[in-house]
């Protein structure tokens, strides 16, 4: 029977504190694996500057918030993070979430939850990272900034930063089934009864 062993780190604690670290083991793995390409999630760009400069020779796509996530007619990327990044070699993406586009309005209006935000608490299950890392692997599909047959690096975080990473198998929202998570490199564990002993 063929076996494959691979380590997972798990965090005391969701959020930025995590981000170094998480870069860096994402690094290591995804060297080990031959891994071109990493989707970072980034809100101001700070994490996805951060990871251009950490992940040297891996093509790195930041992927945003759409413009008016958080308020109408706002792109929540700095001028500044988009100029860092794009100078390291970087791309950015901006689209339409893809667990939360039309659906989420209307659960805003018609206060009842659609089947793209019931999906995404399911992946929340893992933790907001692993949800949010999905969430991108579909984005960069859909915008063909990643191809469906070959494994990306996807790295996310809980709301700052970031705190998980995985090797995802992207596929485009349309085919959302076929989309693989093969692996976690980390993630917040703060129930983990590891951290509650002694």
């Amino acid at each position: 029977m063929q076996e494959l062993n691979t380590q997972t780190t798990y965090f005391a604690r969701p959020g930025p504190s995590n981000t170094d670290r998480t870069l860096e083991l994402a690094y290591a793995r995804a060297k080990s694996l031959g891994l071109r390409t990493a989707l970072v999630a980034t809100t101001t760009g700070d994490t996805a500057v951060r990871a251009v400069r950490a992940l040297q020779g891996i093509q790195v796509i930041a992927v945003t918030h759409s413009t008016g996530f958080g308020e109408p007619n706002v792109q929540e990327l700095t001028s500044e993070s988009r100029s860092a990044i794009e100078a390291a070699g970087g791309r950015v993406l901006t689209c339409q979430h893809a667990l939360g586009g039309v659906n989420r309005a209307v659960r805003k209006k018609l206060d009842t939850y659609q089947l793209d935000e019931i999906i995404a608490f399911t992946l929340r299950l893992f933790s907001q990272g692993i949800k949010v890392a999905a969430e991108i692997s579909l984005m960069a599909a859909d915008a063909g900034l990643v191809r469906t047959d070959v494994p990306v690096l996807a790295i996310a975080g809980s709301g700052g930063g970031a705190d998980t990473a995985a090797v995802m198998l992207p596929t485009n929202a349309q085919t959302f089934f076929d989309l693989k998570i093969l692996e976690i490199i980390c993630r917040p564990s703060p129930e983990h009864p590891a951290f509650s002993a002694g």
